[in-house]
Order: structure tokens, then C-alpha cells, then sequence
């Protein structure tokens, strides 16, 4: 079984690499992609390519199953190169270039239990939930285990419009649909409190953020974003992420997401000498 008394040491691990570890395995085994410190679980039992092999599942109503759970698909460090862009293509304007280049991701407000915006993620599974009334399926909520401060992302699916001026939230108000087997989501409504990435990303209150997730094949889930903010974008940009399976023979467990509580300030890499906002820390 996985062991939630690791997060403690893994979480000091994880923040010198920018992100979030996964409390498996042995701890002194790691590996870093991306910058972000992961506990090695060992090698897989099955390859990717016979996994992917199998048929996508669709649930008894016909719609394909996204439900999860997954791993990644969305940013952790940077969400220009993490998004399929090359340095310098994200077109942000001027002062929100500076902005980002100035912060330093001692900063982040993540790292003080405040949520993580959409299209972030860490090596942490997510899943979506769906919720159904008699009527058919009303709600999808997207659970992320690690998604701080006990937050979760509500996607509306009972056809109702945007409101007209919607009170700004950190995760938005989101509406969804299905364009055959892809689920799409168009959310607008954000504050501008949540970075996109370690980095430091900026955005406005202005931000709008259509995303499309399709299931590839069994163990691949793509979500191909547009994000248009006229407040932060010269223009709207496109990105694409990609999620994996969470499978059994890469974990011990059967893949549920795990409790964890997080209070703002709680700083919980106070372990690892980091103390949000000062600089000091692991680097």
C-alpha cells in the first residue's frame, strides 16, 4: 500500500526540484524530468505499447470513459515549454514578460496551500468524477490529489450559459460539452491570484481557456488548450498536453487519490528549510 506518512519527507524532496514527488518506492531512488524530483517506483510490468493496445472504455451510456486516473497532463515548471512552445513563442506582453522574469518560485502561492489554477498539474494522479441525475450527466468535477487547500474543479454540464458577470474564482466558471469522443471545456471567470507554473506565469482577470480532451488510446489522454487573455496575450495561443494512465504496475495501490489536507501558510516545506517569499531554501 502507498504510505502517506512519506509525504513529509517527499514534499521537502520535491520543492528542490521545483514540484511534487510521489511517496513510493525506495527514497533514495530518484529521478528528475523536467526538473521535478520523483521517487522511482521501479520499472513497469507491462510496456506502454501493449497497454495502449486495448480498447478505450466507454461507459453504459456510450461516451468514452475519461474518468482516470491520470498523471500529468498540464504544466509543472513552465507553461510555454511544457505546452509543445519554444522559448519565446508564448506571446505575452511586455509587462507581463517582466512580471514573470522577475518572480521567483519561492513565491509561488502554491507553496503556501493555495490552489493550483487550471492547466496546472503535478506528479500527482487526478481523475475526473461524473455526476449523473436522471436526465443524464449534470456535472464533472476533476479531483487533483495534490490540488491544495481542498479545492476542486467543477465543470457544468447541463447546458446553462456562462453568467454574465461571474464573480472571479481560482478555478473559474466552466461549461462543458462533448464534440463526439472529445469533452470540451470553455471556462472563464478566473481571478489573477494562481500562477500558471514555477516560473511565474502571469494572467489577468480576462483570461479565457477552451480545452479539448480526447482519449488517444487506453493509456493516453491529450488535452489540446486555447488560451486567449487580452490582458497578458498579445494574442491566443495554443498548447497541448498529455496525460498517462495511472496503471497498477506502476504503483502499489489500486490508484485511488489519497487525503491530503494543506492550510494556507501551512508552509509545508518548513521541513526542507524553505520559507516561502524569503528566497531561502532548497534550490
Amino acid at each position: 500500500m502507498r504510505r502517506p506518512a512519506a509525504l513529509a519527507v517527499c514534499c521537502a524532496l520535491a520543492l528542490a526540484g521545483g514540484g511534487h514527488v510521489r511517496a513510493q518506492g525506495n527514497p533514495r531512488s530518484l529521478t528528475i524530468e523536467g526538473g521535478v524530483a520523483f521517487i522511482n517506483p521501479g520499472s513497469p510490468v507491462i510496456a506502454d505499447s501493449e497497454v495502449d493496445a486495448h480498447p478505450i472504455p466507454r461507459l453504459p451510456d456510450g461516451t468514452v470513459d475519461l474518468t482516470g486516473p491520470w498523471v500529468g497532463g498540464g504544466t509543472v515548471a513552465d507553461i510555454e515549454r511544457d505546452g509543445g512552445l519554444k522559448p519565446g513563442e508564448l506571446p505575452l506582453l511586455p509587462w507581463a514578460r517582466q512580471l514573470r522574469d522577475r518572480r521567483q518560485s519561492q513565491d509561488d502561492p502554491y507553496t503556501a496551500c493555495l490552489p493550483i489554477g487550471v492547466l496546472r498539474t503535478n506528479p500527482y494522479p487526478w481523475k475526473f468524477a461524473m455526476s449523473y441525475t436522471p436526465k443524464g450527466l449534470s456535472h464533472i468535477y476533476i479531483l487533483h490529489e495534490l490540488g491544495d487547500a481542498g479545492a476542486h474543479r467543477v465543470v457544468y454540464m447541463d447546458g446553462r450559459p456562462h453568467p454574465a458577470d461571474p464573480v472571479p474564482t481560482w478555478r473559474g466558471h466552466a461549461i462543458g460539452r462533448w464534440d463526439g469522443d472529445t469533452l470540451v471545456i470553455d471556462t472563464v471567470g478566473f481571478n489573477d491570484k494562481f500562477w500558471f507554473d514555477r516560473r511565474g506565469t502571469p494572467h489577468t482577470e480576462q483570461l479565457h481557456i477552451i480545452e479539448r480532451y480526447t482519449r488517444v488510446n487506453y493509456g493516453t489522454l491529450v488535452n489540446h488548450a486555447t488560451l486567449d487573455d487580452p490582458g497578458a496575450l498579445a494574442r491566443p495561443v495554443n498548447l497541448q498536453f498529455t496525460a498517462r494512465l495511472l496503471r497498477p504496475d506502476r504503483q502499489t495501490g489500486v490508484g485511488d487519490l489519497l487525503e491530503f489536507i494543506c492550510n494556507e501558510d501551512n508552509q509545508y516545506g518548513a521541513a526542507g528549510a524553505f520559507r516561502p517569499g524569503t528566497g531561502a531554501g532548497l534550490k
